[in-house]
């Protein structure tokens, strides 16, 4: 039995990461904060034919980390994909020169810290599998090299919370992989694209679908496959939808 963990996977790109693990005879746990969303979501997968899960789990709690590693121990004793789905927005859109510290605290609590919490509390149950893979869901807004691209479409984005929360993200990933290097564990950072979301106000043009594709495929890659790296849709790559992006 394979079994994923995916947080905030209640609904969005989240819930699409579940559902399309699941298609591949995948066991999804569909981890989220609201017990009752986050059941409706297991149960709604469950009647499609999914072996789905609900776990409680606040990526900003220690105390929630700490049960659903132990109830995922109890169950099932490793767990082969982990996916660090969640994350909010903040301000998104403030200028720098306006931003509030409060608001950065917020973003890098959920984006940052709530990554590195989840995985160091579930890094033992990955390590007992055959060959664990880690993905933490970035952005392309995180890419240093995008974003002062003057001709691509991040230029005229200036923000600091969830841009920098996702820059360190990328870091986090680099250092995971760093750490793991030698061992069949694969860590990568996906970027889903602009993808309609509530953290968006569905304003964006992939679907949630197409914005969990980029997870999916790296929490299923092979042995040969890459790690430390950012993956997923490239903007203006022309027949080339997915591959690498900048650091």
């Amino acid at each position: 039995m394979t079994t994923a963990l995916i947080t905030g996977a209640n609904k969005g790109i989240g819930y699409e990461t579940a559902r399309q693990l699941a298609a591949r005879g995948i066991t999804v746990l569909v981890a989220a904060r609201d017990k009752d969303l986050g059941q409706a979501a297991a149960d709604k997968l469950k009647a499609e034919g999914a072996q789905a899960h609900f776990v409680q789990l606040d990526v900003t709690d220690e105390d929630s980390i700490a049960r659903a590693a132990a109830w995922i121990d109890a169950e099932f004793g490793s767990l082969d994909i982990l996916i660090n789905n969640a994350g909010i927005s903040g301000t998104y859109g403030e200028k720098p020169s306006t931003t509030a510290v409060a608001s950065l605290r917020r973003a890098y609590e959920t984006n940052v810290f709530g990554v590195v919490a989840v995985t160091n509390a579930l890094l033992p149950l990955l390590q007992r599998a055959e060959a664990a893979r880690i993905v933490n869901v970035s952005s392309e807004v995180g890419s240093l090299e995008l974003m002062m691209n003057q001709d691509g479409p991040m230029w005229q984005m200036a923000s600091i919370p969830y841009p920098t929360s996702k820059t360190a993200l990328n870091m986090v990933t680099a250092m995971y992989a760093k750490e793991l290097w030698d061992t069949p564990i694969k860590v990568n950072a996906a970027n889903p694209g602009y993808t309609a979301t509530d953290l968006n106000h569905n304003t964006g043009f992939r679907t949630p679908s197409q914005g969990a594709e980029p997870s999916v495929h790296l929490a299923t890659l092979p042995a040969d496959g890459p790690s430390g790296q950012l993956w997923g849709y490239q903007w203006g790559g022309g027949d080339v939808e997915y591959g690498p992006l900048p650091w």
